[in-house]
């Protein structure tokens, strides 16, 4: 009885804002001012006990954050060959995100398309970060068995952050241990909130870097609650509960339809049709990391929604990866099986071009890569579609295409724009052929080089002060003879 009231007060101090609203998917008790009470109860509740009764069996035979930092670690030490692990961030409390790269190359730029998860956004939603671990460890055991593990492998660049929030997984409460939804805490597109980089969470700021720096070409979130792929606008201009649909709202679709229908019943689904739901359509959010991803970090996301129950009994947690394994493994293959591909280079000396690629009748382009000028634009077969690559100072390249159920590789050509002013034509070609002669000298031997340098150069300056000296000597002599000859 004792243990039973010590967990209750724990329970009390540590969650008294979340016992009394709903938990749902989506939706969060960090009220952002715009969700409308009326509707956003409508989603999933926490199965019927009260929370605070199933706080000592919620999490037995889940992983604690100790154990699933050892677990990643195992993983790799086991799957070194094709995987690395490393960290984001840390947490409020100083939890390390971890995450694990899948790839036959990893840590290597290539030309290919990179896909992450990342799991336990909120805190009281654990299914997803069991889940990832076991997906991880599923490719690694079938690499060079299963088609469809090693097309991902040799393909993709896999990236796996099973816990986004683990403070809010040990606390056992949606928020971080601050109490603050991380699916809020995004800069959001239609209303001025979270823009003060000093006020965000270390969580939030994790997952903004590393999407910049990355250049994620899809991505998905796993959430539990409910069972539906969700896809963007989360919300809307006006604040309403209705369809709001991004501008590759086709893509996003097909995306959405291809996880439920790959999964166990989602796409038999009598809530939401087909599984599937504009974000805005079933409740509006704001501040969500999902839309962030597709106007800031030209990434295509969806938040998976996969288990009913928010925490299920851990031995559900076999049987809930079986209904989701097939949904995951093609969701991350689209990214290659499906869309157009390419690279971009310049016509005058053959070097690749970050430029940026549109679809005409598509409000939205994405940017090919700095170094290797690769780009990955996911499409929906079955349709036609005139590509175009654009970039300042080059003549824009058209072309048309009609996507079939295989990918399309296009490659572009730009030529400089010679009627425009020398001010104004790029200058990609020398300045990368200047920073070729650095990137040939390691880093370890660049002392040794500019030293070399330095000697050679002070050579010279003695040579050239020798014979200058030589000169004014034997200009004195004639002149001497010269003057007796007189």
């Amino acid at each position: 009885m004792a243990n039973l009231n010590s967990s209750f007060l724990l329970f009390l101090s540590l969650n008294l804002f979340h016992i009394f609203h709903t938990a749902i998917a989506r939706g969060g008790e960090r009220d952002s001012g715009f969700v409308d009470k009326t509707y956003a109860a409508s989603g999933r509740h926490l199965f019927g006990e009260n929370h605070f009764q199933k706080l000592n069996t919620l999490a037995h035979g889940y992983m604690t954050n100790s154990d699933l930092e050892k677990a990643i670690k195992a993983f790799h030490g086991r799957c070194g060959h094709l995987s690395r692990i490393y960290s984001i961030g840390k947490s409020v409390l100083g939890v390390p995100l971890w995450v694990m790269e899948i790839s036959n190359n990893p840590g290597k730029e290539e030309a290919k398309p990179a896909f992450k998860f990342i799991g336990n956004v909120h805190g009281d939603e654990p299914v997803g970060r069991e889940l990832l671990l076991l997906l991880a460890n599923w490719l690694c055991d079938n690499y060079m068995k299963n088609p469809l593990a090693t097309l991902i492998v040799e393909k993709v660049h896999l990236h796996i952050l099973p816990s986004m929030n683990p403070d809010g997984f040990s606390l056992r409460r949606r928020g971080n241990a601050k109490g603050i939804d991380l699916n809020r805490d995004f800069p959001d597109q239609f209303f001025p909130m979270n823009d003060d980089f000093n006020k965000r969470q270390p969580e939030t700021k994790a997952i903004m870097k590393w999407i910049k720096e990355m250049r994620f070409t899809a991505s998905a979130s796993l959430h539990g609650g409910a069972l539906v792929a969700n896809y963007p606008w989360d919300g809307t201009e006006d604040k309403s509960k209705s369809y709001y649909a991004c501008p590759d709202d086709e893509a996003f679709r097909y995306m959405a339809k291809l996880y439920s229908h790959s999964h166990h019943n989602m796409s038999r689904s009598k809530e939401f049709e087909e599984g599937i739901t504009n974000g805005a359509h079933w409740y509006p959010i704001y501040g969500g990391m999902q839309d962030w991803n597709y106007i800031y970090g030209g990434c295509f996301e969806l938040t998976l929604e996969i288990s009913d129950n928010k925490w299920p009994p851990a031995n559900e947690l076999r049987m809930i990866w079986q209904y989701n394994k097939m949904s995951m493994l093609d969701l991350v293959a689209s990214v290659v099986k499906s869309g157009v591909h390419g690279r971009i280079f310049s016509s005058d000396c053959g070097e690749p071009l970050p430029a940026n690629i549109a679809i005409k009748g598509i409000n939205y382009t994405i940017k090919a890569s700095e170094k290797l000028a690769d780009y990955h634009r996911l499409l929906v077969p079955g349709q036609q579609y005139e590509v175009m690559a654009m970039m300042p100072g080059y003549k824009k390249r058209t072309t048309t295409i009609v996507m079939g159920d295989e990918p399309m590789t296009v490659d572009f050509i730009l030529e400089p724009d010679i009627s425009l002013s020398s001010s104004f034509l790029p200058n990609h070609c020398s300045n990368r052929s200047s920073l070729k002669i650095f990137k040939l000298v390691s880093k370890p031997h660049l002392q040794v080089f500019l030293t070399l340098v330095l000697i050679i150069a002070f050579l010279c300056f003695l040579m050239k002060r020798k014979a200058i000296v030589n000169h004014f000597k034997v200009r004195k002599s004639v002149g001497q003879r010269r003057v007796s000859a007189v």
